[in-house]
């Protein structure tokens, strides 16, 4: 197997799957955000690079995302592929990504706005022990959180405005992106509106 792409709307879940497809892969995950909070901590020579945009409030190049991906997958650990966690989101980043590694599969966990709205604007979490919970699906016990030192902390970006605002960019980016790879025929669509298990079972089964 080469590497995998998985992406998806905010609030789709796809941490959880991330995980799950990690463990029974045994690829390692690669989010582009990680490593570049991670070269800016160490200083690298891409790091400084990065850091300089992104203290100008600028995005990052795509040439630099690259350039870390290049380093990236030279360690012994990708020797067998990777997955890409939310990368590319564009497509010239799928044409640079696909200059330089093969891509086998690409999954993409849909959820309807209106379902991830309820789902980012209900959560929250306890500010003392930081237990995520949700105002529907999963919320605070009547005692308070187990911890012992409750305090409800929401972010401030979790309201429906914002939401809104980020699934229009989303959608913006990643439907040229799908049609880009739906042509490749390696594209792969999961309905995330459903339990995490069956979710798992079907990207397991696409990968097969």
């Amino acid at each position: 197997m080469s590497s995998i792409v998985l992406f998806g709307p905010p609030g789709a879940g796809k941490g959880t799957q991330a995980e799950r497809i990690t463990e029974t892969t045994g690829l390692p995950q690669i989010s582009t955000g990680d490593m570049l909070r991670a070269a800016v901590k160490a200083g690298t020579e891409t790091g400084v690079l990065a850091k300089s945009y992104m203290e100008s409030g600028q995005l990052v190049p795509d040439e630099v995302i690259i350039d870390l991906i290049k380093e990236r997958i030279t360690h012994p650990d990708a020797a067998h592929g990777v997955m890409f966690d939310g990368f590319p989101r564009t497509v010239p980043q799928a044409e640079a990504l696909a200059s330089i590694t093969s891509v086998s599969h690409v999954i993409a966990i849909e959820v309807p706005d209106d379902r991830i709205v309820e789902r980012i604007c209900g959560r929250y979490s306890c500010g003392g022990c930081g237990s995520v919970y949700h105002d529907t699906f999963n919320p605070v016990p009547e005692n308070g959180c187990d911890c012992g030192s409750w305090i409800e902390k929401r972010r401030a970006d979790d309201n429906e405005d914002t939401v809104m605002s980020r699934l229009s960019a989303y959608h913006a980016q990643t439907s040229p992106l799908a049609n880009w790879y739906q042509a490749k025929g390696i594209f792969h669509q999961i309905d995330g509106n459903r339990g995490i298990d069956d979710i798992t079972q079907d990207i397991l089964r696409a990968l097969e």
